[in-house]
């Protein structure tokens, strides 16, 4: 065999082993559209980590989470979720270009791209990550419901330590099932996803609640019936 013929045979290999990787996650994501996730990359890593300590999880279906609560994530997080397509070139265009002015680099993660990082991925800032969350964020836009998005991302998103899922949450914080969260307890978890780790919703900062009150305006100004038609 010629070094050339070597080489060919390598490359229809590799090219086998992706188009096999690329049906196998195209298939698990189509999978957990109907069914539910019974864990997380997220969660498995945080039980890697902290072998010796409890992880809180209950998955409910999203008719038994208060309507406030993905209100609240939409407005906190990601206000263009219903318009686009998993990820928001519009927004990722505004940030670099408040950076060019001189301005800080702010994320402009969709909730869609969170719930591919938390699924699958890991935590981080390479572009390997980035360019993989972007890519399995127009595969989960395109093969779920933007409903079933919001449903997942409020049953896997960590909102503390070991503490992932809003049902986790709210009996963790509140001693409540999630279906009853208030406007404002809905806000209070909502305001410490982005570093849940820093950022606690049983002893708020001053930022937290600053954040709070200003995710309850934003709530106010999409309006309660903002998500209705998804």
């Amino acid at each position: 065999m010629t070094r050339a013929s070597g080489g060919s045979k390598l490359f229809r290999w590799f090219l086998l082993l992706s188009a096999g990787a690329i049906v196998l996650v195209l298939l698990v994501v189509l999978m957990f559209r109907f069914v539910n996730p019974p864990t997380s990359a997220f969660m498995l890593g945080y039980q890697v980590q902290s072998a010796n300590r409890s992880l809180a999880h209950e998955w409910v279906p999203i008719n038994e989470i208060s309507a406030w609560m993905p209100l609240a994530v939409v407005a906190s997080e990601d206000q263009r979720f219903p318009h686009h397509a998993g990820v928001d070139f519009e927004a990722i265009r505004q940030a670099l270009s408040e950076y060019r002015a001189g301005e800080g680099l702010r994320g402009a993660s969709t909730i869609t791209q969170q719930t591919a990082k938390n699924l699958f991925l890991w935590n981080g800032r390479s572009f390997v990550r980035k360019a993989l969350e972007a890519g399995l964020s127009l595969v989960i836009d395109g093969l779920w419901p933007k409903q079933r998005i919001l449903e997942v991302y409020l049953n896997v998103a960590e909102f503390g330590p070991g503490i992932y899922g809003v049902e986790a949450a709210s009996q963790a914080y509140f001693d409540k099932p999630a279906l009853h969260l208030t406007e404002y307890q809905a806000a209070l978890l909502a305001a410490v996803l982005p570093n849940p780790k820093v950022l606690h919703v049983n002893a708020p900062s001053t930022y937290v609640r600053e954040r709070v009150v200003w995710i309850q305006g934003q709530i106010a100004q999409l309006g309660v019936g903002y998500l209705q038609d998804l």
